[in-house]
């Protein structure tokens, strides 16, 4: 005897529908800022969800861990939330994550096969411009944060010069404490 309610959802079910949802939430945001207020809206949207994110990081940092880390601990996490080919790696300047496999730009190529409209042709330039702008509202005052393109990856890298090593390359970003 069926009731007609669906059978619940097995873990994997619930994690791909989340993705999904979050993927259309996004899209839709994208979409209606861009049609309603163009690049100036997008920018806008930009400065807007940066800030919001910083404030966030800020009341959420655990005890004794640096804002440096907590961001790239976060930023890893969310390219993870994806199935990336991601890793963390201390240097002596700082840590740099290295994302040979984007999950994020994967996941958007299966949506666009499927007949999903999207967006921006690639995630990654917003991708690059939105965590940048976290970052510099965000991390230590001395920390440069930059991101590299690399085929379907990026590195992003968070150093100091205080600490030993050469510098940046890419879109480089000085944290602030402040908003």
């Amino acid at each position: 005897m069926t009731t007609g309610e669906p059978s619940p959802l097995d873990p994997a079910e619930k994690i791909d529908l989340w993705r999904q949802r979050f993927f259309e939430a996004q899209a839709a945001a994208e979409e209606f800022i861009l049609g309603e207020h163009g690049e100036a809206g997008l920018a806008a949207w930009i400065r807007a969800n940066s800030r919001i994110t910083a404030e966030l990081l800020r009341a959420q940092r655990p005890a004794g861990v640096s804002a440096t880390d907590h961001f790239m601990t976060r930023l890893q996490r969310q390219l993870l939330l994806y199935d990336s080919a991601v890793t963390s790696e201390p240097q002596p300047s700082g840590t740099v994550l290295r994302n040979a496999n984007c999950g994020i730009l994967r996941y958007r190529r299966r949506a666009a096969r499927a007949g999903v409209v999207l967006t921006f042709s690639s995630p990654c330039p917003y991708c690059q411009e939105l965590n940048t702008a976290i970052a510099a509202r965000y991390v230590e005052p001395d920390v440069t944060v930059s991101c590299d393109q690399a085929g379907d990856g990026c590195t992003w890298r968070a150093e100091s010069p205080h600490a030993a090593g050469e510098g940046t390359t890419g879109s480089p970003h000085r944290g602030r404490d402040g908003g």
